[in-house]
């Protein structure tokens, strides 16, 4: 078993007034060439964006990326024609393919959004752009795995790579077991709230973990606990 542990204190951060952001992996002013990526996941921003702040209009390419909203609302607009607003316990995806342009907004004044935003290298170049987006019922995950992504499955939202997205509300004291779809991929844990036990590691709120050569992960949660996982391959 092959570990890296990110502490989310660690992690690089920007304020920009209307956003402040955590950035597990080096993405714009931040680079440390220890943490490029990890397998074919190659983003992991944590996003606090102000009542009414966002990202103008701006392109992206040959890309996978999806979007967590955990707290308000989020307005986009893209090249596609889409207009829509991705609210709490929504997730949304984008392949940005062959090309696209879009822009992101705090649909609200007032209250502060926070979300994550996630990339995913693709499994080939150029592929048409396409969107999508879904409610996920915080029920769904009490105790339980809830498949946010996947390649296949029913339920889950598509994207263009052998990757899978879980979320799990782990009750203090309650344990877990993550099966690898693929011995040869790697697993991205990270801790939205809690305190957990993964793989033989302690996790806090806000600390990752990367974990690959092993074919299942065990967790077991200390406190409540909010849990992410991304499967993804390690060479693709």
């Amino acid at each position: 078993m092959k570990t890296i542990i990110h502490r989310g204190s660690s992690r690089g951060h920007a304020d920009y007034g209307w956003l402040n952001t955590r950035y597990t992996f080096s993405f714009a002013g931040y680079h440390d060439p220890s943490r490029v990526h990890f397998g074919a996941l190659r983003v992991f921003n944590d996003d606090t964006i102000s009542g009414g702040g966002g990202f103008d209009r701006h392109p992206h390419d040959n890309m996978e990326i999806t979007t967590i909203v955990l707290e308000g609302s989020l307005e986009h607009k893209d090249s596609m024609g889409h207009i829509q607003q991705i609210k709490a316990n929504e997730v949304q995806v984008m392949t940005a393919g062959s090309g696209i342009f879009h822009s992101e907004y705090n649909a609200d004044a007032e209250i502060p959004l926070k979300l994550f935003q996630i990339w995913v290298f693709p499994s080939a170049k150029n592929l048409k752009p396409r969107y999508d987006q879904r409610a996920f019922d915080p029920a769904g995950r009490k105790d339980q795995w809830q498949r946010l992504v996947s390649p296949d499955e029913k339920g889950a939202l598509m994207l263009n790579q052998n990757t899978w997205f879980s979320r799990i509300s782990l009750s203090a004291q309650k344990n877990t077991t993550y099966t690898l779809h693929d011995a040869s991929h790697g697993v991205y844990v990270f801790l939205i709230e809690g305190t957990a036990d993964v793989a033989s590691a302690r996790l806090e709120t806000r600390d990752g973990m990367g974990i690959s050569e092993i074919p299942e992960i065990g967790l077991n949660a200390v406190s409540n606990s909010e849990i992410l996982v991304i499967e993804v391959p390690m060479q693709w």
